[in-house]
Formats: structure tokens, C-alpha cells, sequence
């Protein structure tokens, strides 16, 4: 090799002394070509004199000197008109944006808009990325708690809907200075945050579905057991700025991936989620701690008076916040003395589900279009009451409930309440009673059980598979309605049990939460619980063949047993022992029609909706590792029941 670099030398000495003389001597000069000029103009204006509205997007300066993109959309020669704003971490621009149109309904037309009464009402539409999202200045924080224990900085939600209320009525000269806040999910947290010490200019609430206890029973836990459908919510949410980072598919059923996967814990470090400051949160926070108890919405609120007028607003079928709205309800009743600043509507959609069409949900057929209804008939007049110049009463019951069995909505005074008036709600123990029967009332089935084999490495699936999570349907995808699907399948496993009533003879109708309360032994050291109180109907249904005999859930839920004696701290369960477990359902508004049968399913898992529990006691399920997840046998007491919120006619 080296007598080979020796021979090359002259050469290279040869063309460097070439090159040198060529320079010397004046090297050709480049070839020059005719100009070619860009046809991009240096700034596009676009022509917009044919539209009906104006749309501005501005930097909106908060009290830290951040800036949060803003995007205005004022109809075309308004005047004296109110602003209704949201909040979000979902793409202002995108959401101001929904087609490329003149018509401001048009573009509107999506989440998370009610288009028809933004346009028909004549509001001036604005949309805000909060900081750290999209073109906002910042830092993020999942649902930045109030400044105080969990955020030591003097800036949060309630701070930055104050500052850009105020700026708003002093900078957008088309309104009449009364501004509304409405959203939805996260969207609607946010005015729920904007309730905490509110800017006088902000005449009403609209609450939507809103994120409010995440540990309790909305989006991350509910009971303590962990949603690990959410997951790629996390990544998708928290890692990038625009959400660029995008969860991806290694198999057609997501029942595979996650089990696969073997603990959430696992999952999250394989697809890089360990990487966000809000999962290391999550595992670090596996109970109900200070961490989550400080920004639980319902607490906060409780400690606040209430002084704008508010509308909650609750899907009976949410698959991801069905918790908040009837907590932050609860929380805020009794600071309703006149009966005029607290307002609560009940629909039969799913999460959302009051801006889209409210006719029917997964095979349910409510025979009404349920959210347009609400849409045209409570918010839209709920909101001109507050936020119009001398509009008229609005004429809004304080509760506006839909009734689900007979289709019908109701009016009423305060939740839950059967009727108007000339009536009560009286508790009836639905008891799961030998031979897999329910009874409803009567005496106890003492102390005989059935039980179960639970088995983590074939955990019951919580839909049918294959399952895929997300909101395409032309995908196969239908999270939203899927609390709505039939139960028969669960029905038929070994490792489900399903305890059912004789056919009914008369209708009952239910208004409130359901009370699981369960006597149950697990030769384990943990265990989960879930617990469904479900609706069965007639073999054959005349004119819905698909109807006969689906099993319909109304009310579902699950709960960690490690938290049996206290949600703050978890301990294991002592083996092969009877205890008592109790714990609230979702709130129903149902009528078991006459022909209909009450079913109630009791299981062990709820997979990949929740975590597999390992059933040995591990002190952070997060870490659990394969040999931890064992087998347990199940026994559940028939002096369990599940206490029903019957409504009863006064006699």
C-alpha cells in the first residue's frame, strides 16, 4: 500500500500545478442564463369580498409577557354582537377551518363548533390554542392546574381566559362586549377553569363533556384501574408542540398490541411515551393522591361561588368523560340558592355527540334527531338569554333530561328527579341471587356464591374483536358508540357472570347513579371488578330484527379492589376472604320497558379499555412484570346487589 501512494504523488503534483496555472491564467467564466422570475408573490392577498364573514388571526399578549394564537371570525357587517369563545389544544386554525368556503357555517362545520347556532345566532366565533400548542406561544402542560401546589407559576387556564377575555372586548370593536365560553372534552375543562375567579365580561358557560376528576372516573383512571386506551392520546398530546409524533398500528386488533405488550408501564417505554413528563406523572401517581385530588374540577368549584350561569352538559353514553359533568352538578347544586345560575342538560349521545346527529347511536334509534333538539330548543335560546341585548327569557328548565327506553325528554327541576313533581326516588336492591337470578327487592340470597376463573393471559375483551380505537368508521373504528354495543358476548364466557330477571311486567324507570354492591373473594391478592347493569330485549323485536334480544348496557363501571378501604393508598386483599366492595355507577335516566328483562354482568377485566390487573399485589401495577399476572378463582356472594335509583309515583 504504501510504494502504491508513492507512485500516485507526481501525479497529484502534476494536477495541483495544472489547476494553478489555469487560475493564473483566468479561469472561464460561468455560464449565464436569461432571467427566470419566481412567480410567487412576495405577500398573497387573498380576496375575500364575496365571503360572509372576516377571519383574523392575532398573537393575543398574556400577563407573562406569552402570546396565544387567536383566530377571529366576525360575520360580515356585524354589529353589537356577542363572542363565543373556546380554548383548546387542538388546533385553533384547524378548527376555524373545516373547508375551504365563504360560508361561515361552512368552515365551522365540525368539532368542535355548534355551527348552527354559532351562525343563526349571529356570534362572533373565536378559537384559542392554549400555550405550548400549535401556534401559541409557551409551555404545555396537560390540563395546567391552578397555580398553587401543582404549578408554581402565577399563570394557568383561569388566568389566560382572563387576559384574553380582556383583550377581546377592548380590541374586537364588532361586539357588544358580553363574551360565553363553550367546549368540548378538554375543550370543556377549560370553561370550567374559566368559572375560577371570572372576568366580568363573561356572561355564561357552556361546559360540554368536560375533563374534570382524571383519576375518579374521566379520562386516565377510573376506580384506580388505568384506561390504557389512551395511551396514544398521551403521545399524540403531550410530546410534540402540533402533535406531529403519531401513534402507529403493529396489528389489525389492538387486543393484541396491548397484550403483547405485557403491562401499560411496558407499552409506554416500547413506544417512547416514557419520554413525556406527563406519563412519568401518571406512573408516579398510580392512587388518588394530592397530585390528582388538587385538580379535581368538582373540588375546586365546590370552593367557589357561582356567579356566571352555567350549562353542564352530560352524554349518557361517554366513553371518555362520562364522570365530570354530574360531579361538577353535584359540586355547585347547593350554591344554586335561586335556582337560576346552575343548569344541566342529559342527552343519549356519546362523547360530544350534542353537535353531531343525536338520532340514533351504534343500533340504538332514539326516533328524533336527540341533538339538534338540544341545540335549537336549550343552548341556542341558553345562550341569547346571556349573552344578547334585551333577549327574552330563555325559558330553559333547570334540568333538561332525555329519557332513554320511552325516547322522550324531560323537564325538571333539579338531578336527579324522576318527574316535575308528585313523585320520588326511592333505592331498590336489584339482588344477585342463586341460579344466576335477579330479584328486585326482597331478602338477601345469603351466604351461597358463584364464581369464576380470571385468567390475565386471556382477559375479557371489552368489545368485540378485532377492536380497533379511533373515530374512522369507514376504517372499522367506532370508539364513540361503543358503550352502546351488545353485551351478548361477555354474556357467554366462562369467566363472566350473568345474573338476569324475569321478564317485566310493568315499566321501571331509574334516575340516578346505580350502587354496585359487591360481597366477593379472590384467591389472589388483587383483583378488579367490573360491573354492568344492562338491558335485555324481547327475543324478537317487530319492525328491528337486529333488537331482539340485545343486551344493552345503561350503566357500567369498573374498580381496583386494591382501593377497597381507601382510594389514597393501595393494599393488597386478603386471599380466599369475603369482602365488601362499593362504588357508584354512571348516572342513568332509563325506563325497562314491559317484555324487557335487567341483566347484570359481573367480570374481572375489561381489556385493552383498562389495564390488566396482574391479581398479585404488586405496589405500582405500572412495573408489574410476566410472572406477576396469575390466575385467580372469583367467588362472588349472593348477598351482593346493585342499588337501583327507582323512581316511584307519589301514592
Amino acid at each position: 500500500m504504501k510504494s502504491r501512494i508513492t507512485r500516485l504523488a507526481p501525479l497529484a503534483c502534476m494536477l495541483a500545478t495544472a489547476a494553478g496555472l489555469a487560475h493564473a491564467q483566468g479561469a472561464p467564466a460561468p455560464a449565464s442564463y436569461p432571467a427566470l422570475p419566481s412567480e410567487t408573490p412576495a405577500q398573497f392577498e387573498p380576496v375575500t369580498t364575496g365571503f360572509n364573514y372576516v377571519k383574523r388571526s392575532v398573537m393575543v399578549p398574556m400577563r407573562d409577557g406569552v402570546k396565544l394564537n387567536t383566530v377571529i371570525i366576525v360575520p360580515r357587517g356585524a354589529k353589537g354582537a356577542p363572542v363565543l369563545l373556546t380554548r383548546t389544544p387542538y388546533d385553533a386554525a384547524g378548527l376555524t377551518s373545516h373547508a375551504e368556503s365563504s360560508d361561515m357555517k361552512s368552515i365551522l362545520q365540525g368539532y368542535d363548533n355548534a355551527a348552527d347556532v354559532i351562525v343563526e345566532g349571529g356570534y362572533i366565533r373565536v378559537v384559542q390554542d392554549v400555550r405550548g400548542k400549535y401556534g401559541s406561544e409557551g409551555d404545555y402542560v396537560m390540563n395546567r392546574p391552578l397555580s398553587g401546589p401543582q404549578n408554581p407559576t402565577p399563570v394557568d387556564h383561569s388566568t389566560d381566559t382572563w387576559d384574553t377575555i380582556e383583550w377581546l372586548t377592548r380590541n374586537v370593536p364588532e361586539s357588544n362586549g358580553k363574551v360565553g365560553i363553550i367546549g368540548i372534552s378538554y375543550d370543556g375543562f377549560l370553561p370550567l377553569m374559566a368559572l375560577v375567579n371570572p372576568h366580568p365580561a363573561l356572561k355564561v358557560a357552556v361546559p360540554m363533556n368536560p375533563m374534570v376528576d382524571g383519576w375518579m372516573g374521566d379520562d386516565w383512571f377510573h376506580h384506580g384501574a388505568f384506561r390504557q386506551v389512551n395511551i396514544p392520546y398521551v403521545m399524540e398530546q403531550v410530546v410534540t408542540r402540533k402533535n406531529d409524533a403519531k401513534w402507529f398500528t403493529a396489528t389489525h386488533d389492538d387486543y393484541d398490541t396491548y397484550l403483547r405488550a405485557g403491562s401499560a408501564g411496558e407499552l409506554a417505554r416500547q413506544r417512547g411515551v416514557s419520554q413525556s413528563g406527563f406519563w412519568r406523572k401518571i406512573v408516579a401517581h398510580p392512587a388518588y393522591d394530592a397530585f390528582w385530588q388538587d385538580q379535581a374540577m368538582d373540588k375546586i368549584l365546590a370552593k367557589q361561588p357561582l356567579t356566571v350561569p352555567t350549562m353542564l352538559v352530560h352524554s349518557l353514553w361517554d366513553a371518555e368523560d362520562i364522570y365530570g359533568p354530574i360531579a361538577v352538578y353535584k359540586a355547585l347544586k347547593a350554591k344554586d340558592a335561586a335556582n337560576d345560575k346552575l343548569f344541566l342538560v342529559i342527552g343519549p349521545w356519546s362523547h360530544g355527540g350534542g353537535i353531531g346527529d343525536g338520532s340514533k347511536l351504534g343500533a340504538i334509534n332514539f326516533n328524533a334527531d336527540t341533538a339538534l333538539h338540544f341545540r335549537q330548543e336549550i343552548l341556542r335560546p341558553f345562550l341569547d338569554r346571556y349573552l344578547k341585548d334585551d333577549a327574552p327569557p330563555a325559558g330553559v328548565a333547570p334540568v333538561s333530561a332525555f329519557e332513554t327506553g320511552t325516547n322522550k325528554w324531560r323537564s325538571l327541576a333539579a338531578w336527579p328527579s324522576g318527574c316535575t313533581s308528585g313523585c320520588a326516588i326511592k333505592p331498590a336492591l336489584l339482588r344477585l341471587g342463586a341460579n344466576q337470578k335477579l330479584t328486585l327487592g326482597g331478602e338477601g340470597g345469603g351466604q351461597g356464591h358463584d364464581e369464576y376463573i380470571a385468567d390475565p393471559a386471556k382477559p375479557v375483551p371489552y368489545r368485540a374483536r378485532p377492536m380497533q380505537m379511533g373515530y374512522d368508521e369507514a376504517k372499522g373504528q367506532s370508539w364513540p358508540r361503543w358503550l352502546t354495543d351488545d353485551q351478548r358476548e361477555a354474556s357467554g364466557r366462562t369467566d363472566v357472570i350473568t345474573f338476569t330477571s324475569d321478564v317485566l311486567t310493568a315499566p321501571l324507570k331509574i334516575s340516578g347513579e346505580p350502587i354496585a354492591n359487591l360481597i366477593a373473594a379472590t384467591s389472589g391478592t388483587d383483583s378488579d371488578w367490573v360491573v354492568k347493569v344492562i338491558d335485555v330485549y324481547p327475543d324478537q323485536v317487530a319492525g328491528q330484527n337486529a333488537m331482539g334480544g340485545y343486551q344493552l348496557m345503561i350503566s357500567a363501571d369498573i374498580f381496583r379492589g386494591r382501593y377497597r378501604e381507601g382510594y389514597e393508598v393501595g393494599k393488597p386483599i386478603a386471599a380466599n376472604k369475603a369482602l365488601a366492595y362499593k362504588f357508584a355507577l354512571p348516572t342513568a335516566n332509563h325506563v325497562f320497558l314491559p317484555g324487557h328483562r335487567i341483566m347484570v354482568q359481573i367480570q374481572s377485566s375489561w381489556f385493552p379499555l383498562y389495564d390488566r390487573n396482574p391479581q398479585t399485589f404488586v405496589p405500582n401495577i405500572f412495573d408489574a412484570k410476566p410472572a406477576d399476572y396469575k390466575k385467580a378463582t372469583q367467588r362472588i356472594y349472593h348477598s351482593s346487589f346493585v342499588e337501583l335509583p327507582v323512581v316511584e309515583a307519589a301514592k
